[in-house]
């Protein structure tokens, strides 16, 4: 099957006197809906296919192109960086942008008591790697766009989803519709697509929020990351290059943005007060973001001719910073179902192999899902009581090294 030459996004942005004939349907194999990274590598990871694939995208392909720097760095694991390595995306990120993580302290409000994980000795590998948000987005793209892999329709939002046994149609918001025997839904936590196609999920609106940037500071991270739970507070300090850190402080929504609105000088003023003094005087290395904290778990993974992969499926929360290296193991997990279905002409939205792909994910996000909402309540909470579990846990598990280094085998796998 030849495959649709890529479109020019911007000659399809939605508008009222620019309208489609809605009698018409653009066919394909499959349509993903959401084009940022786990949407885009699972286009990517289709490659190998010779599947007619397209990708609808609210942004403009201007945004997508050049993604701006969001605040957020992705602490990738081992795994991820060898998916993200097949897909061609790996090398296409600077070396400047990848930073080693080496360990990780975990700190209980004033207590000087740190739970430690560490590499495994005599190992040489990094627990895992920082790298930007925009950097990882940036990759995808070109190798989405510039090798083929799909026909990207920008600037369209969907409006409408149905599906049978037969295939899945959507309509976008200039009245295209378009049909295919699979629809993957990759478009957030909040998925519209998702809504649309009448799959419910467990959405659980934190009343937080997470702020974040980068800070120039005079002492040395060692490439070591600091979770700190404080009180009415959690700072995390995510090491990146020598004498720069990413600062993500997690607070009620509306604290929050007080910070946000604050002037250079006073936000840092505020900043090194809540830190403590701990990486010394500190200077802004970059603009400031905020972001509300939502998790979610979808009722169901995938439905007749529809799969749900990243956010849409599950929407972890940041403290463990696994939601992307999920999001990424999932979509493989789905494209390499598919691949093999295609390899041996079946059905590319075969009940039984999406069954499967649920089946999977979920007992691969299940434990670590469910473990890190009750790490948050426990930690968040500011009762006596809540207080003292949490020093009591720390120290437990320092000394039980099977704890310590199962944790750490996790983070690096």
């Amino acid at each position: 099957m030849s495959r649709k030459p890529w479109t020019d996004c911007d000659a399809l942005q939605c508008s009222s006197s620019q309208t489609a004939d809605a009698s018409s349907v653009d066919r394909f194999d499959v349509i993903v809906v959401g084009a940022g990274p786990v949407g885009l590598s699972f286009a990517a990871s289709l490659a190998q296919s010779r599947l007619k694939v397209a990708v609808v995208e609210r942004q403009s392909l201007e945004s997508l192109a050049n993604p701006a720097f969001d605040g957020r760095e992705i602490a990738l694991t081992h795994a991820s960086v060898g998916i993200l390595r097949e897909l061609g995306a790996w090398d296409a990120i600077p070396a400047s942008d990848k930073s080693p993580l080496q360990g990780a302290r975990v700190l209980n409000g004033s207590s000087p008591f740190a739970l430690c994980f560490d590499s495994p000795s005599g190992s040489a590998e990094p627990l895992g790697i920082l790298v930007p948000n925009c950097r990882i987005r940036d990759a995808l793209f070109k190798i989405v766009h510039f090798q083929g892999h799909a026909q990207l329709l920008c600037g369209h939002s969907v409006v409408n989803a149905t599906t049978s046994h037969k295939e899945a149609v959507i309509r976008l918001c200039d009245g295209r519709q378009l049909a295919a025997r699979l629809l993957v839904a990759a478009d957030s936590r909040l998925s519209a697509t998702r809504d649309l196609l009448g799959i419910g999920a467990d959405i659980n609106r934190l009343g937080n929020s997470m702020l974040i940037c980068r800070v120039r500071h005079e002492r040395a991270h060692h490439q070591i990351a600091v979770e700190w739970f404080d009180h009415h507070q959690t700072i995390a300090m995510l090491p990146l290059m020598e004498g720069v850190s990413s600062l993500l402080l997690t607070l009620r929504s509306n604290e929050a943005d007080r910070l946000l609105a604050l002037d250079d000088d006073l936000f840092l003023m505020e900043l090194t007060n809540r830190c403590r003094g701990r990486l010394g005087e500190m200077t802004l290395a970059s603009t400031r973001h905020a972001y509300p904290l939502v998790t979610t778990w979808a009722h169901k993974f995938w439905a007749p001719s529809a799969a749900l992969i990243g956010d849409a499926a599950l929407g972890m929360h940041p403290v463990t910073a696994h939601g992307f290296n999920i999001g990424l193991s999932g979509q493989k997990q789905l494209a390499d179902g598919i691949l093999a279905a295609c390899r041996e002409r079946r059905d590319i939205a075969d009940p039984d192999m999406l069954g499967r792909y649920e089946s999977r994910l979920r007992l691969s996000a299940a434990p670590l899902y469910h473990a890190t909402n009750v790490l948050v309540a426990l930690y968040s909470g500011e009762h006596p009581t809540a207080r003292l579990a949490r020093h009591a846990g720390l120290r437990f598990a320092q000394y039980l090294p099977f704890i310590r280094h199962g944790i750490s085998a996790m983070l690096r796998r």
